[in-house]
């Protein structure tokens, strides 16, 4: 990214973290008028949690891995607890303008203590108006704390295993389950690291797999700085070998550097290819958005299913879930995708919903069947609120 496109996401980033933070002070230190010197250390701390998001985009950027993580734990952590203060604090403060508004046309323009046409009760009103932003700046607080918390617990504990039977009306009856297991939208980087990837290749290697596929996002960050990070991939076993397919953040990472880094580690990269594997055929494509980033890069599913035996299952690889729309069409049987990560945080996933309706789990698209996983990972805050991570096994079964 050029000098000038930095300065610019900078400026936008620094508006939006000033801004939403202005937001968080007034409903939390000066609406409730916090006391003396709580509310001097409570506006200090806003101002440095505002601060280093802007300092940890520089330093993630320019900085080695070792010096940013730790300011990213902090930065991250924090924009997870910021979001549900600012959603519970937007949501609060609607339901309290809808209720003046619904008061307002049941008894008419009426002063705010209540007093009909008596003048108002200015000391009163104002001691009812602080209470009331204490009791909404203590409950909103106390929310976004536990579920923040929660969603640490969930997003920073064991990835769990999620089994998945698929039946494929092209296997042959009587083909034994061919089993696949997923990985996806890891995102090696600043908070995560190999002690995560460790564990992820050993368990994925008790499942004894029959292949193994990676559907992109793996990485946030250069070869140089996660490479070792990223080394553990070398020790996964899957009888019928391990593929991958990009994502769109690998594209924000140094794609070709990282594509010869995963060939050197025994991963079959696909892109905008196919090869037969088992009893089916297993097909892949550059990320659907890759192809904005030039060098050769670009989604060409046609290009994958050329010279394919319709006779046999197809099985697509692709990181982003809108690709089964052009899939169906060409006659892809099943597609695996990920990006979504399920929303992560309540209620994103509802935002995840107007770009595409699969969004995680098991989906039917007219003759196709598409498969979302949540994610082995997470990106950004360190939470997973009503989206846990998932190791996927995929059992695939004639129907």
């Amino acid at each position: 990214m050029s000098f000038p496109r930095v300065l610019v996401a900078l400026t936008v980033l620094a508006s939006a973290l000033f801004g939403v933070h202005y937001y968080l002070w007034a409903r939390l230190v000066r609406d409730p008028e916090l006391p003396s010197p709580w509310s001097t250390v409570a506006t200090r701390v806003l101002v440095g949690l505002a601060v280093s998001g802007v300092v940890g985009f520089v330093l993630v950027r320019y900085t080695p891995r070792a010096v940013s993580s730790p300011v990213m734990w902090i930065v991250y952590t924090w924009l997870g607890v910021m979001f549900y203060l600012f959603f519970l604090l937007v949501a609060a403060d609607t339901l309290l303008a809808l209720l003046a508004l619904v008061r307002l046309a049941h008894t008419g323009p009426v002063d705010v203590a209540g007093n009909g046409g008596a003048a108002p009760d200015v000391a009163a009103n104002i001691v009812r108006r602080v209470a009331l932003a204490r009791l909404v700046a203590g409950v909103v607080g106390g929310a976004a704390v536990l579920v923040s918390g929660a969603g640490m617990v969930s997003a920073l504990g064991r990835v769990e295993v999620k089994r998945v039977r698929i039946p494929l009306a092209k296997l042959p009856s009587g083909t034994a389950p061919y089993r696949i297991v997923q990985l996806t939208d890891i995102h090696l980087g600043p908070t995560i690291g190999r002690e995560f990837m460790d564990d992820v290749v050993a368990r994925v290697n008790a499942l004894e797999p029959d292949c193994v596929v990676i559907t992109g996002d793996l990485v946030d960050g250069s070869v140089t700085e996660l490479g070792a990070l990223a080394a553990p991939l070398r020790e996964l076993k899957a009888r019928d070998g391990v593929y991958f397919v990009t994502g769109n953040h690998e594209y924000y990472s140094g794609v070709d550097a990282w594509l010869a880094f995963l060939g050197d580690q025994g991963v079959r990269v696909l892109r905008n290819e196919r090869l037969a594997v088992g009893p089916l055929d297993l097909a892949g494509v550059d990320d659907w958005s890759a192809k904005s980033f030039g060098n050769g890069h670009g989604q060409d599913v046609p290009r994958a299913l050329t010279g394919r035996d319709t006779s046999r299952p197809l099985v697509l690889l692709a990181h982003q879930p809108q690709t089964i729309v052009e899939a169906e069409s060409l006659g892809v049987d099943l597609q695996l995708s990920g990006h979504t990560h399920g929303g992560q945080i309540f209620p994103w996933k509802y935002a995840v919903k107007l770009v595409t309706p699969y969004v995680a789990g098991l989906y039917r698209h007219k003759s196709a069947t598409v498969y979302v996983s949540r994610g082995t990972g997470y990106w950004g805050p360190p939470m997973r609120v009503g989206s846990p991570a998932e190791i996927t096994e995929l059992e695939l079964v004639p129907s």
